[in-house]
């Protein structure tokens, strides 16, 4: 921690970089896990297909099995589902161009006229290419990369504070998305910034966790969290971690995540899920709109810091409620390979 205290804040460039932008794709976010869905979204015998940095992604579950393919048909890369449908019940994946089709287990069936072929034709040797994926905590996660991080690293901080309350299952009861002008490390700074929210959000999140004095705080290798009294006893969990995401828990089972994807150099989509049984089904509208309030004050406050860091800004001395900020900053750059002077190794 000593350490973290006499760090100092990431470089304005690497804010505005599009070299930058380019190699967190394969030295930052390809290293880590990122969360889909819950696992309760997608049931036995259904598919459900997603975009993820840009990469078109499957998802199936059989015989009790999750696994992750590329949705792209390996003969002419047309995707096999789109994510507007939703998790569809499916026996077979068929290609809506040349009618290949697939198992969910991504094992090719048949292809039209099969026969006709210039080359020798062999089924096994055009599987759907296979992704990394795991379930954890109730969530579906994927990673891209060759090698990822160990998920149980990832999470590290997350299953020592709150392992068996994080595995109960979840229905996904709202998601809402909105576009913020700022680079996705700045979002993600703000939601780990405790030296802000009583000054920024007076009668909202502030209210929510409580003075200062009572914050609690903990960090691992890979994670930090915030921990605040809950008025009706236990504590409100605000974990975060790498890439940008977050996971806010109550004591009475509902989970928030929060995630900043980077959309370009100086955009970056803001997601929010909230999950719980279905009990809270009523509320989530009151919910949502409760967590949408405080992040749209926020979004005032990082598109402005955007355009500070475009000026070529040298940030200011770390305060103490931004411990977090540097603990993940100090990921960053171990993952990025930065080193003295913030250039990229």
């Amino acid at each position: 921690m000593v350490a973290l205290l006499n760090q100092p804040f990431l470089a304005s460039s690497l804010y505005v970089s599009p070299t930058v932008a380019e190699r967190e794709r394969q030295l930052y976010s390809n290293r880590l896990w990122h969360p889909l869905t819950s696992s309760t979204a997608i049931p036995e015998g259904h598919v459900q297909a997603f975009e993820l940095l840009d990469v078109p992604l499957l998802v199936t579950r059989q015989g009790g099995v999750l696994r992750a393919f590329l949705n792209r048909c390996p003969h002419r890369a047309v995707a096999l589902q789109q994510p507007s449908d939703g998790a569809t019940p499916c026996r077979r994946l068929v290609c809506p161009y040349h009618g290949w089709t697939y198992d969910l287990e991504g094992r090719l069936m048949a292809a039209a006229r099969e026969a006709e072929f210039l080359e020798p034709f062999n089924r096994d040797d055009w599987p759907l290419p296979p992704v990394r994926c795991r379930e954890r905590i109730g969530l579906v996660w994927v990673a891209l990369g060759d090698d990822p991080l160990p998920l149980e690293a990832q999470l590290d901080l997350l299953l020592e504070e709150a392992g068996e309350s994080l595995e109960q299952p979840r229905q996904l009861l709202r998601r809402s998305a909105l576009s913020l002008d700022c680079n996705w490390k700045i979002a993600h700074d703000n939601t780990l910034d405790d030296y802000h929210v009583a000054i920024a959000h007076p009668t909202t999140l502030h209210r929510e966790q409580g003075p200062v004095r009572h914050y609690r705080h903990a960090v691992s290798d890979h994670a930090t969290l915030l921990a605040t009294p809950y008025p009706d006893g236990g504590e409100l969990l605000t974990f975060g971690m790498a890439p940008w995401t977050h996971l806010l828990l109550w004591p009475d089972g509902r989970l928030a995540l929060i995630q900043f994807p980077p959309l370009e150099v100086e955009r970056c989509r803001m997601e929010i899920w909230l999950l719980g049984d279905a009990a809270f089904e009523a509320q989530a509208d009151a919910w949502m709109e409760q967590l949408q309030h405080f992040l749209v004050e926020d979004k005032r406050l990082v598109e402005a810091a955007q355009l500070g860091y475009r000026s070529g800004f040298t940030p200011g001395p770390a305060h103490r409620l931004e411990l977090r900020i540097l603990q993940q900053q100090s990921l960053y750059r171990q993952l990025m390979g930065i080193s003295d002077g913030e250039r990229l190794a």
